[in-house]
């Protein structure tokens, strides 16, 4: 059993409850393994629908430090795994130095990437159609859903994987992103400094239209001098890729590079 425990966190629209096929195989390899909701998310996706308001108007900071307060309950610095909106949360965790080490699959931009692929535009219109979405909570259909995360699966498996885990998400975080250029005191900023923290792995999915390929390769490209990340791309994988179908050929290599930091750090 390692001491070293593993923290998954999600992003908008998917609840905390999809995690848990990983918890299941980073338990089997000896790692005490959580992944609690956002502030305001119920114990179940039924349950959060059931409460939309609860959720709305909460911010990156909100979630940031929901967390660090987990964490400081926890018996010792945990590896983080993120997903989308969950990826930018573990960064800056790991940057706070809250986190050992982190992993940011198909992460939202943080603070400097610039690239703004038409998809990315498209995925977010449901949020940023309304200025008054801001303070709300927001509800994806099942095509937003389709597009956004599960254009590279079936039909049938979309609608399902919709019906099981998506929830109501606050449009505040994404508003933070749209006007983080111009925001000196962005949240969604992160110290680029990658010699005083832990290692990082930041994975993008070619076929990503929410955050798409190249934000994920260009966020791992902003971090200097560049020794402690790594950048992984995974051909074939849209935004559901954590919680689809093949959610298993994501989690080995990201258990694998897990390991790999876990017994460096031993040997330290």
């Amino acid at each position: 059993m390692s001491t070293t425990p593993v923290l998954f966190v999600h992003g908008l629209w998917i609840h905390a409850t999809a995690w848990q096929p990983w918890i299941d195989l980073f338990g089997a390899a000896g790692y005490e393994s959580q992944a609690p909701g956002w502030p305001g998310d119920d114990s179940t996706a039924a349950l959060t629908r059931q409460a939309p308001a609860r959720v709305a108007g909460i911010g990156i900071q909100d979630v940031v430090d929901h967390y660090t307060r987990h964490i400081a309950g926890m018996p010792a610095k945990p590896i983080v795994i993120g997903h989308s909106f969950g990826g930018l949360i573990a960064q800056k965790l790991l940057a706070n130095g809250q986190a050992a080490a982190a992993v940011a699959i198909d992460p939202a931009p943080i603070k400097g990437v610039k690239a703004l692929p038409f998809s990315q535009i498209r995925a977010a219109l449901p949020v940023l159609s309304r200025r008054a979405n801001r303070d709300r909570a927001i509800m994806l259909t099942r095509r937003q859903f389709r597009y956004g995360f599960g254009n590279a699966l079936s039909s049938q498996e979309s609608d399902e994987l919709y019906n099981r885990w998506v929830i109501p998400g606050p449009g505040r975080p994404i508003f933070e992103l749209t006007g983080a250029k111009k925001d000196p005191a962005s949240p969604a900023a992160v110290d680029l400094d990658d010699s005083r923290r832990g290692p990082l792995l930041v994975i993008g999915g070619e076929r990503d239209h929410t955050a798409p390929e190249i934000v994920a390769r260009q966020t791992a490209e902003l971090y200097r001098p560049g020794t402690n990340t790594e950048y992984r791309k995974l051909d074939g994988k849209g935004h559901s890729l954590v919680f689809d179908s093949g959610w298993r050929e994501v989690a080995a290599p990201v258990l694998e590079w897990v390991r790999r930091q876990d017994r460096a750090a031993t040997k330290r």
